[in-house]
């Protein structure tokens, strides 16, 4: 931990930043595994799908860094290698012998579901460690996975 003059106690930001770099895992692996569909989406609604699966990379990628320069703030240091990725992240493996739009809306939404319900356990372990800042910034996250999570299975939906 780096010293900081932030007033949360050491123990609530060490707590706090392994919450953090947990969601950073999974934010910058849900940020690959859209761009994993928006790259080999095929079918009849392609450029549409195409465009709603960049949108999703494009914030999940926003998230990453708001959830990392917390975790700085806090005096812990930003786990996000690829290679720490692919260890720590809690999301499912996506699959990547899909092509069909459909069964790119299914797996993402998958994800962003698994993602948001993470996120959402989050709000309420950094707020009971006191640290009402980073459980807003998690409210913000969930908000917009909720958002997104609704534009993709509104493909699903008839």
């Amino acid at each position: 931990m780096h010293n900081t003059k932030n007033d949360l106690s050491r123990g609530s930001r060490e707590e706090v930043i392994e919450h953090l770099n947990a969601r950073l895992a999974d934010a910058i692996d849900l940020k690959t595994q859209a761009k994993q569909a928006h790259w080999n989406v095929k079918g009849p609604h392609f450029i549409g799908l195409h465009e709603l699966f960049d949108q999703v990379a494009t914030a999940a990628e926003a998230h990453t860094d708001l959830i990392a320069e917390r975790v700085t703030a806090l005096g812990g240091t930003a786990m996000g290698t690829a290679r720490v990725v692919a260890q720590k992240s809690s999301l499912a493996e996506y699959p990547l012998e899909i092509f069909d739009g459909a069964a790119h809306v299914d797996a993402l939404s998958t994800a962003l579901a698994d993602f948001g319900k993470r996120v959402r356990q989050n709000i309420s372990d950094t707020d009971e460690l006191g640290d009402k800042d980073t459980a807003d910034l998690f409210t913000e996250v969930s908000r917009e996975i909720d958002k997104l999570l609704w534009f993709v299975e509104a493909h699903l939906q008839a």
